[in-house]
C-alpha cells in the first residue's frame, strides 16, 4: 500500500478514522468512541498545536464527530460521544457536506497586502504611483499600505522591485472558486452552501483541518454487518491510489466485507458512447455552437448556481457513477450501493439521484484497510473478467474524457476540444464569455479539480504520480 507523507493535519484526520473502524471491528465502538480524544493523545502528553491538550482533545472530538456524520455546528457538544453512534439525529435533508469546526478554525485575518522590512524606501517608489487607490505611503522610511483605503489588487506587489510586499491568504477563501466561504463576526469561515459547489477545495488546503467532510464511512461498516449484500462501486481513479492491481483490491474490499465489486469504468463506457451520440445530433446535426461534458459534478452545480447560461450547453448524458449504479440495480436488486472514490461532490449526486446509498472516499477506505490489518501485498490477485477498455478507464485524468468519447464514436466527429483543467474565477469569466460570445472549441471537456479526478480532494496520492499508474493501467485494456 502506498505510504504517502502526510502533514500533521491530515494524520489527525485518518488517526480518527482509523480509530472508528478499528473499533467497529472489535465490537466496542459505543462504548469506547469517547476514548478515541485521548488514544490519540495520551494522559501525560504535551500541547503540540493549541494551547493545551484539553482543547487538543476537545477538537479531536468534534473531529469524531464529523466522521460519524453529523454537522458539529447543530450537534449539542455536551452530550457524550457515546449517544451519537447510532447516528440518531443526522441532518441530511440539506446536504450540507462539509462542516466548519469554529475551535478549529484560526479566524485568519483576512487576505490583504503587507510592506516587510526588505523595503529599502528606494526613490522610485513605484509602488505609490502604481496604487490606483492612493492607499501607500511612505512612513519611517518604508512604504505603509492603509488597509482602509486598500482594495487588494496587487499591483503594488507587482511594482516592488525588491518583492518587498507580500501577499497575506486566507487559504480557503483563495481556494474556494466561487466565493462560497465567508466570516462570522469572529472572522471564523463560514460556509455558504447556497453558493458552495462541493469541490471540496477548501477542506483540503485548509492548515488547520478546521473544514471536514461530513463522513458515511459508519453508515458503510453498519451495511457490513446487515442482512444486505454490499456492493463497492469503484471509480477509475483508484488505479494510482494504493499501488496494487483492481484484482489485489477486489480481494482487498471483499475482506473488509463488500460482497460484489464493479468498476464504475464499465459505466463510463455507456457516458462515452451516448455522449458521442448526443454530440453528432446536437453539435453536428443541429448546429449548436458547442457542447460541455456532464461527468463532473462539481462543474454541473458551478452552471446551476453560477453559470444558468452554460446550461442549454451541457450534455444531458449521465455519469460514470449514474450508469454503474443503474447497472447493479438492475443485476443486484435490493443490495447497498457504495462508490469509492477521490471526490467530495460524488456524494451529493449519490444523496440526489437515489440510485447510491453511501459514498466512500478513498481516504476513508485507506483507514478501513489499516483498521482491518489488511496488507495489499498479501493479497491475492483475484481473475477479473468483462474488463472495461483503457478508453474508459481513462475518465479520472485531464482530457480523459475527450479521448473516451472519440474512440466511443464510429465515425470522425470533428470535434474540436478544449480542455478545462481546473475550475477557478478566470475559467469561469471564460465560460460565461464562451456563452455570450463566440467559442472556438465545439466541445469543452471541464475537469473542476487539477489533474482530473486523480486529483480530487480526497486523493491519498500525489496527482501526478497518480495520472502516471492510471495511464499505465489503463494501457494494459487498450
Amino acid at each position: 500500500m502506498i505510504k504517502r507523507k502526510i502533514n500533521n493535519s491530515e494524520h489527525l484526520k485518518r488517526e480518527v478514522l482509523v480509530e472508528i473502524a478499528a473499533m467497529f471491528f472489535h465490537g466496542n465502538l459505543e462504548k469506547d468512541i469517547h476514548k478515541i480524544p485521548y488514544n490519540i493523545i495520551p494522559t501525560g502528553s504535551e500541547a503540540q498545536f493549541r494551547c493545551c491538550v484539553y482543547k487538543e482533545r476537545s477538537i479531536l472530538k468534534f473531529r469524531v464527530l464529523a466522521a460519524l456524520g453529523y454537522s458539529v455546528n447543530e450537534v449539542d457538544e455536551a452530550e457524550h460521544l457515546n449517544n451519537f453512534v447510532e447516528q440518531k439525529d443526522l441532518n441530511n435533508k440539506e446536504g450540507k457536506l462539509l462542516t466548519v469546526l469554529d475551535s478549529a478554525c484560526k479566524a485568519c485575518m483576512r487576505s490583504n497586502y503587507m510592506v516587510t522590512e526588505v523595503c529599502q524606501g528606494c526613490v522610485a517608489r513605484q509602488c505609490i504611483y502604481d496604487c490606483p487607490f492612493n492607499a501607500i505611503s511612505m512612513q519611517n522610511g518604508r512604504a505603509y499600505i492603509e488597509p482602509a483605503k486598500c482594495k487588494n489588487c496587487g499591483k503594488c506587489k507587482s511594482a516592488c522591485p525588491y518583492g518587498a510586499i507580500l501577499k497575506l491568504n486566507v487559504p480557503c477563501e483563495e481556494a474556494c472558486p466561487v466565493n462560497a466561504i465567508k466570516k462570522d463576526q469572529k472572522g471564523r469561515a463560514i460556509i455558504d452552501h447556497s453558493m458552495c459547489i462541493s469541490c471540496g477545495r477548501c477542506m483540503k488546503v485548509c492548515p488547520f483541518g478546521a473544514i471536514m467532510e461530513r463522513s458515511q464511512i459508519l453508515n458503510v461498516l453498519k451495511a457490513f454487518n446487515s442482512d444486505k449484500k454490499v456492493v463497492a462501486m469503484v471509480a477509475p481513479a483508484i488505479a494510482g491510489q494504493f499501488d496494487a492491481s483492481m484484482g489485489v483490491l477486489t480481494t482487498a474490499l471483499k475482506k473488509i466485507g463488500f460482497d460484489y465489486v464493479y468498476e464504475v469504468a464499465k459505466g463510463a463506457e455507456v457516458t462515452a458512447s451516448n455522449e458521442a451520440a448526443e454530440f453528432k445530433e446536437r453539435v453536428i446535426e443541429k448546429r449548436q455552437k458547442f457542447m460541455t461534458s456532464s461527468c463532473c459534478f462539481a462543474y454541473t452545480k458551478l452552471v446551476q448556481k453560477h453559470v444558468p447560461e452554460l446550461q442549454q450547453y451541457i450534455s444531458h448524458t449521465k455519469t460514470p457513477m449514474h450508469y454503474t449504479a443503474e447497472i447493479v440495480r438492475r443485476e443486484l436488486p435490493g443490495a447497498v450501493t457504495v462508490f469509492i472514490g477521490p471526490c467530495l461532490s460524488k456524494r451529493k449526486e449519490g444523496q440526489q439521484s437515489g440510485l447510491v446509498d453511501f459514498v466512500l472516499n478513498f481516504e476513508e477506505l485507506y483507514a478501513i484497510l489499516t483498521a482491518k490489518g489488511i496488507n495489499l501485498l498479501q493479497c491475492e490477485e483475484e481473475k477479473l473478467e468483462n474488463r472495461p477498455s483503457g478508453a474508459a478507464m481513462r475518465f479520472p485524468l485531464a482530457g480523459g474524457v475527450t479521448k473516451a468519447v472519440r474512440a466511443a464514436s464510429k465515425e470522425d466527429l470533428g470535434i474540436k476540444a478544449e480542455l478545462i483543467n481546473g475550475l477557478d474565477q478566470k475559467v469561469i469569466y471564460k465560460l460565461k464569455a464562451y456563452c455570450n460570445g463566440n467559442c472556438p472549441h465545439n466541445f469543452l471537456e471541464v475537469m473542476t479539480c487539477l489533474g482530473g479526478c486523480v486529483g480530487g480532494p480526497d486523493a491519498i496520492r500525489d496527482k501526478i504520480k497518480a495520472a502516471v499508474d492510471v495511464e499505465k493501467y489503463s494501457a494494459q485494456n487498450d
